[in-house]
């Protein structure tokens, strides 16, 4: 067996063993005998089985679609501008998402504290505010040649944004503060199965388009002139680029907030456990990595009486994952 079949068999593992983990720890430790029940035979009755289909798989399954989508749409990130510090919030879509969420709550205080906490609510405020950023990026990028502009009006974006969002919540009441700054925080627990309904399709939709564009990745890895010389069309390829990076980053920060570092962090794990910048290997390598991290992490934010911001932990693991990337190929 060679090496990268090796790396992806102890991946796929290891993704299976953190999923079936994080269903049984949490607040509540549950027997693995009964996790295996309640995942065998759904419709059994009982205590374990209604916490597990009810919460835990529902999470679980959002931290692998999360994990999944936000670590390849920061390796396309980082493949658009071939930038290592790129991720999928460079383009201002996360920004954006904030953005509506705020404009939601402030609006939401003016009237009835029911629509203040609507959890549907919040979502179609974020994914509102990604989709306009989205299309302000796309219409920018559609006249631009250099990817390095663009990496700037994005970070433009993401400040002006980032304004707008402290200005309103100053104008905001206490409680549509508190209520955004929870949704900061990130979190995996609030998605219920009628909303994966919605996910699932996206993100899996975004990752299967992705996978089918390896071979224009690579070429675009190598420079805008060399892609063109292999007859890649990079005009469209980047604009493809940018939607795709859009929709995972935008879709996955609407229903779970904003979770840092996964994005920026996990193509450089990938890179060094599989030792090459081929997207054949890298991307799915990437996909792995980034499903095993964030379920680690969430596994860890629930250890305690009352759970930790998602955010915080994936945050603590990213910087230094990357700070340790950095310096091992320097060395």
């Amino acid at each position: 067996m060679s090496r990268n079949k090796l790396l992806f068999t102890v991946l796929s593992i290891l993704c299976i063993t953190l999923a079936i983990s994080d269903i049984a720890f949490g607040s509540v430790a549950i027997p693995m005998k009964s996790v295996f029940e309640a995942l065998l035979h759904p419709h059994h009755n009982g205590l374990y089985s209604d916490i597990i289909m009810q919460f835990r798989l529902p999470k679980a399954i959002t931290a692998i679609l999360t994990g999944a989508a936000l670590s390849v749409a920061g390796l396309l990130m980082q493949t658009f501008f071939r930038n290592p510090l790129a991720g999928p919030d460079v383009l201002g879509v996360t920004s954006g998402a904030s953005m509506g969420v705020a404009l939601y709550v402030m609006a939401a205080s003016w009237f009835s504290a029911a629509w203040i906490e609507s959890r549907w609510g919040l979502i179609l405020a974020a994914v509102a505010g990604a989709l306009l950023v989205l299309l302000l990026i796309l219409g920018v990028a559609a006249r631009l040649k250099q990817t390095v502009t663009l990496l700037i009006i994005g970070l433009m974006f993401s400040g002006i944004v980032g304004a707008v969002v402290s200005i309103l919540q100053n104008l905001s009441n206490p409680d549509a503060v508190k209520l955004f700054v929870v949704w900061t925080f990130g979190s995996l627990s609030a998605v219920t199965w009628y909303q994966l309904q919605i996910l699932i399709p996206i993100i899996v939709l975004g990752l299967l388009i992705t996978l089918t564009l390896q071979k224009k990745l690579n070429a675009m890895l190598l420079g805008e002139h060399y892609a063109q010389g292999l007859g890649v069309s990079v005009r469209s390829t980047r604009l493809v680029m940018i939607a795709l990076t859009g929709i995972l980053a935008g879709a996955t920060t609407a229903f779970t907030g904003p979770i840092a570092f996964i994005g920026v962090a996990v193509p450089h794990l990938a890179r060094a456990l599989f030792q090459t910048s081929n997207h054949r290997i890298i991307t799915p390598g990437t996909l792995l990595c980034g499903v095993a991290l964030l379920l680690i992490c969430d596994i860890i934010s629930q250890q305690t009486a009352y759970p930790l911001p998602l955010n915080a932990i994936s945050a603590l693991f990213g910087a230094p994952l990357i700070i340790w990337v950095v310096l091992k190929q320097r060395s």
